[in-house]
């Protein structure tokens, strides 16, 4: 028996790999969501410097997902393989430095955490194949979107755009949902946000959103046809007024201090997309119809 028939014919042995590898995509997600913002503002400023005619400012050390290998934030002292692996080394070291004992941000393996059990759940649910393989990517992306935005307000489109391409290219195939559904999707998951915030902002004369959540939810759409929309909205309105609103007591914040809705928005997106089908029957059930 291969590898491969292993984990096919066993959905705990490939939830548990999925789980390992899971924790490892969860170690870079970290840097992704540490660099990929600074790497943008400089891509910004350059972009604005050729704008403005501005003259070019001395190019500083290579700056990217790659390099420069990771250090610690006080000390400067350089993580070794051994003090880099997830979860493990975070344990082993007690949460600081080995150089200077300074304290590890409880982020990093948390978000470690949460990608290997959303990995190792997304395989128990769908079972060996292309199907859970798609969605664990899709998850990856929603965790470290989600963070960015919680941290910047921001919502790259190095990641939403790829993934909102990815959706309809496996929809091709109706991995889930047909392709027309799909495009529908994407169409009135873009135009549903753009239209709310054209009517907020006639109204108030504010942004209520920002651009980046249209396109999180026509991905969302381009992921699961127009049909898991009504309940992402819904979920993700119900999550964010209630979170929301627990953010501001415990920030001690006015009520005018921007919340990102994207993480809301992933959040009930991936709920509708993996049940979105039950929770409607179940409510029609209740409901009487």
């Amino acid at each position: 028996m291969t590898p491969l028939d292993l984990l096919a014919s066993s959905p705990l042995a490939f939830a548990v790999c999925a789980l390992i590898l899971g924790l490892l995509v969860g170690s870079f997600l970290n840097v992704v969501i540490h660099r990929l913002p600074k790497m943008l503002e400089r891509e910004w400023q350059t972009q604005a410097r050729d704008i403005l005619k501005l003259p070019e400012e001395p190019k500083g050390p290579a700056y990217n997902l790659a390099v420069p290998h990771s250090a610690c934030p006080h000390c400067g002292h350089r993580i070794r393989p051994w003090e880099n692996l997830p979860l493990v080394s975070y344990i082993a070291l007690r949460g600081r430095c080995s150089s200077c004992k300074a304290p590890i941000g409880r982020r990093y393996p948390i978000v470690e955490l949460a990608s290997g059990l959303i990995s190792g759940f997304v395989a128990w649910h769908f079972g060996f194949g292309w199907q859970a393989g798609a969605f664990m990517l899709l998850s990856w992306g929603l965790l470290a979107m989600s963070l960015i935005d919680a941290d910047h307000q921001i919502l790259p489109d190095v990641l939403v755009l790829p993934l909102l391409w990815l959706g309809l290219i496996l929809n091709t195939q109706a991995l889930n949902a047909s392709l027309v559904d799909a495009v529908w999707g994407a169409v009135a998951g873009y135009l549903s946000l753009w239209i709310v915030y054209w009517l907020f902002k006639l109204v108030t004369g504010k942004e209520g959103m920002g651009h980046g959540d249209f396109k999180l939810l026509a991905m969302l759409g381009a992921w699961g046809g127009w049909q898991v929309l009504p309940l992402t909205i819904l979920l993700s309105s119900l999550v964010g007024a209630v979170l929301g609103v627990i953010l501001l007591r415990l920030r001690d914040a006015q009520t005018s201090t921007p919340i990102p809705f994207g993480p809301y928005l992933a959040i009930a997106g991936w709920i509708a997309l993996l049940w979105g089908d039950q929770i409607t029957a179940s409510y029609m059930h209740f409901a009487g119809f």
